[in-house]
């Protein structure tokens, strides 16, 4: 018998640098442990799917995240396909500390372009969304945003920034 291949698929840690209206925020994005999350959210960013989108959602109490990646705002909108769990976190207790960004998801399995960034240490948040980076430069910018609170529109928590933020231009690279 011959031996099967393997194919073997770079696993590549990125930069994904958000240029926003507020500032410069970039994302040490883990292609290690969250491969096909960050294939596709480097994809999205250099075709410049997340260009001129608001991020539409921002918590300030329970959940501390800022909530990004739905060119329509509207906390619904995503690209033509999902990307599989990856990487979710094990244990209780603080397991999205500040910085860590991860996907928002409707359920299992249904990762598409929304992400969150934690401004704050979460232990309410459940093991349930795929870690795939962390922030590396803006953190201040998210917490400031954060700060200034929401329209407390959406009945999950939270809302629309006071302060609008809008992702300028995406990009990631090596």
């Amino acid at each position: 018998r011959l031996p099967v291949p393997s194919i073997k698929r770079p696993h590549v840690n990125k930069t994904i640098t958000f240029k926003t209206n507020c500032g410069e925020i970039q994302i040490a994005a883990d292609g290690v442990n969250a491969p096909l999350t960050v294939i596709s959210m480097s994809y999205l960013a250099n075709k410049g799917y997340f260009d001129d989108s608001p991020c539409h959602r921002v918590t300030n109490s329970g959940i501390f995240v800022l909530q990004c990646g739905d060119p329509t705002a509207s906390g619904s909108g995503g690209p033509a396909w999902q990307v599989p769990d990856e990487n979710l976190p094990t244990g209780t207790g603080n397991i999205y500390p500040a910085g860590s960004v991860a996907m928002a998801n409707s359920g299992a399995n249904t990762n598409g372009s929304q992400f969150f960034i934690v401004y704050d240490d979460n232990s309410r948040l459940g093991p349930n969304y795929t870690l795939w980076g962390r922030v590396i430069k803006g953190l201040d910018i998210v917490k400031a945003v954060a700060a200034l609170g929401s329209d407390n529109s959406n009945p999950a928590g939270g809302g629309v920034p006071n302060q609008a933020i809008t992702i300028e231009r995406a990009s990631a690279r090596l």
